[in-house]
């Protein structure tokens, strides 16, 4: 339920921190506990715009709207539940020790914690209501974060804060230096941005060569719309979901609603199939390294596998309209 606001890799990253800190030495609880994570947090990610990368291209393409993602929340929650289930049999019955010290939230915390779901319903809001780009309404809530940044910077010189340790190398923002937008900034993972745009470059190549209509003659109109949706979802875990996704939406197949859905679906799922198939798992194995591992992760790939096949079957019930 976190993954749908603050996207999948986050999800991941902030979820695998506490299980790494409750299950601290403790491998039989962390394996299922990580791949539980990555697990929940692409089939959350499925069934919203923000939820994913693969979700927020769907949604900017116009081919779903914002409230009609919420159609797959039964087979996302379908996707995770059968191998929760499934793994729950093998977590260890113990019970983590209590944590004595005191976690504060530092002044202006619950501020920045407002302003990011002002910046979610404002993207929305003009996606939805003045048919603007996404990306306004979430530059919008960056200038007012940069704001409200410069009101926490002002109080925390105020009160002293700025006394910065002299051996700290030039760039970085110790925990005692005034807040900072844009050192935050310049910490953003630029080396994944530019995988993206690596990716959309080879893709558009792709299309422009004529290579993206040969394979849509030979995967939607050879093999149908539903096989070809399922087995998008089965190649995202080996090529990663992004490439993938793009692909399909570069050669824009005529589709019914519920296969732009499926696709959508498999896509964000599929992933999961592998820690190498989204960005959650890749970004899980660093967290929890030589813990959470890929051989870790294809021990429970059959489990994996039933709830993707449930979730694919449960669409077509209860979204059959669509088709």
């Amino acid at each position: 339920m976190l993954s749908p606001v603050l996207d999948n890799l986050t999800t991941a990253l902030v979820l695998g921190a506490v299980a790494l800190n409750v299950g601290r030495g403790n491998p039989r609880f962390l394996v299922p506990a990580c791949i539980n994570i990555v697990v929940a947090a692409n089939a959350g990610g499925a069934f919203s715009p923000f939820g994913d990368i693969t979700t927020l291209m769907v949604w900017q393409k116009g081919l779903v709207s914002f409230f009609e993602f919420f159609a797959l929340f039964l087979p996302s929650l379908v996707n995770w539940l059968v191998p929760a289930l499934c793994m729950h049999f093998a977590v260890p019955q113990a019970q983590p020790q209590a944590e004595a010290s005191v976690t504060h939230v530092k002044p202006g915390g619950y501020g920045v914690m407002i302003l990011f779901a002002v910046t979610v319903a404002f993207t929305v809001l003009l996606h939805q209501w003045l048919h603007l780009p996404s990306f306004l309404g979430m530059m919008s809530g960056l200038g007012l974060l940069m704001i409200q940044g410069h009101f926490i910077r002002r109080a925390e010189l105020r009160a002293g804060v700025a006394a910065v340790p002299q051996q700290v190398p030039d760039g970085l923002k110790p925990a005692r230096k005034p807040f900072d937008v844009f050192i935050s900034a310049k910490r953003v993972e630029w080396d994944t941005l530019l995988f993206f745009y690596g990716v959309v470059m080879c893709v558009g190549g792709l299309g422009a060569f004529g290579y993206l209509s040969w394979l849509s003659t030979h995967s939607y109109a050879s093999l149908g719309p539903s096989t070809t949706n399922v087995a998008v979802g089965l190649a995202s875990a080996i090529i990663d979901n992004i490439p993938i996704m793009f692909a399909v939406l570069a050669m824009n197949p005529e589709m019914s609603h519920g296969q732009w859905l499926l696709v959508t679906l498999t896509a964000g799922v599929g992933g999961s199939l592998l820690s190498i198939g989204s960005a959650a798992g890749v970004a899980l194995m660093g967290q929890a390294h030589g813990i959470y591992t890929f051989m870790a992760h294809l021990k429970w790939i059959w489990a994996i596998a039933l709830g993707y096949a449930a979730s694919i079957w449960v669409h077509f019930l209860v979204n059959g309209a669509l088709f």
